[in-house]
């Protein structure tokens, strides 16, 4: 006869899941929250995918609260934290952009585009002519090859009197162009460039930047790039100063950190994270407009052109 006392208990056992499962919830929960908190420090390829995925990891907080909730235990507020975290991470960026008596007092305007055109798109000279038609009055585009630039040059090129290209990269603008010069940024070739922008209200430093690819095995190259663009930035003479681009990084990434020691990017004017990439179903923002001395009034993402990325414009008081 079975010894009823050693015969299985189904609320003990259900218990014991229970309570493996809370512990479960609690190790994930505490690793979101590492995970959200710390990756500025996280060095390499890991830190660089975290950086991506920032904004998408408040997607894992619901699933842990409706797991936690299912233990019947108090598990559940070990999830909040990782909601803490994520809100005070990524929920700044969410901030429509605020303007205020600094921007009503500005005696003028400066419009900045910027978009990676994708080079063999075909689609150069749209995006070129759409962002002229937003009023910019700088556009940069990057990613272009020798039949993107002169399609883009030959659809503005009357509309933007001056202009610079070099490599990737291309400047067009309505104030002269000078002091002028190409940077590899130890690249070995030209995928960025340097010029002052000689505007009515004095000289704005523009540099102009298409960071190398993140391909496996090669994230130093991108990496280095913009580590040497930080040093120039840094070395800037001029009291306003725009860096604009596609840098591959999103704000979060360790690699930009020092760049925004010197320059930073404004939120959008509406409740958005403004992602650029994909352009049909963008998940990660990795174009950007950092300034410095500038004033922010507007800034937003539209569609231009065939690219796989979106283009970034935003209008600062001068």
């Amino acid at each position: 006869m079975t010894d009823p006392r050693r015969a299985p208990q189904p609320g003990r056992a259900r218990s014991s899941a229970r309570r493996a499962t809370a512990r479960i919830v609690a190790v994930a929960a505490l690793a979101l929250t590492a995970a959200l908190v710390l990756h500025p420090a996280i060095p390499g390829v890991v830190g660089t995918g975290v950086a991506t995925v920032l904004p998408w990891l408040g997607l894992f907080v619901p699933v842990l609260l409706w797991a936690a909730l299912a233990t019947r235990r108090r598990v559940w507020i070990v999830t909040m934290v990782p909601l803490i975290a994520w809100l005070l991470v990524v929920g700044p960026l969410f901030v429509p952009l605020q303007t205020g008596p600094a921007a009503d007092a500005a005696e003028g305007t400066l419009t900045v585009a910027s978009q990676n055109v994708e080079a063999g798109s075909g689609g150069a000279a749209e995006s070129a002519l759409t962002l002229a038609e937003q009023g910019a009055d700088v556009i940069a585009l990057e990613e272009l090859d020798s039949v993107a630039r002169a399609e883009a040059a030959e659809a503005i090129d009357d509309a933007y009197p001056y202009s610079y290209r070099v490599g990737t990269v291309g400047l067009w603008s309505q104030y002269p162009i000078v002091n002028e010069q190409p940077l590899d940024l130890g690249l070995g070739w030209n995928r960025a460039l340097a010029a002052d922008l000689d505007t009515p209200s004095g000289l704005v430093s523009v540099y102009v930047v298409h960071a190398a690819s993140l391909r496996p095995g090669a994230q130093s190259d991108r990496d280095d790039m913009l580590a040497n663009l930080a040093e120039v930035v840094a070395q800037d003479e001029n009291e306003r100063v725009l860096v604009v681009g596609d840098f591959n990084a999103t704000l979060t990434d360790p690699a930009l950190r020092a760049l925004q020691r010197s320059v930073s990017e404004s939120n959008r004017s509406t409740a958005s994270l403004g992602f650029t990439w994909p352009s049909n179903m963008p998940l990660a923002r990795i174009d950007h407009i950092f300034h410095a001395g500038l004033t922010p009034l507007e800034s937003s993402v539209l569609p231009a052109g065939n690219s796989d990325h979106r283009a970034v414009l935003t209008t600062f008081g001068m």
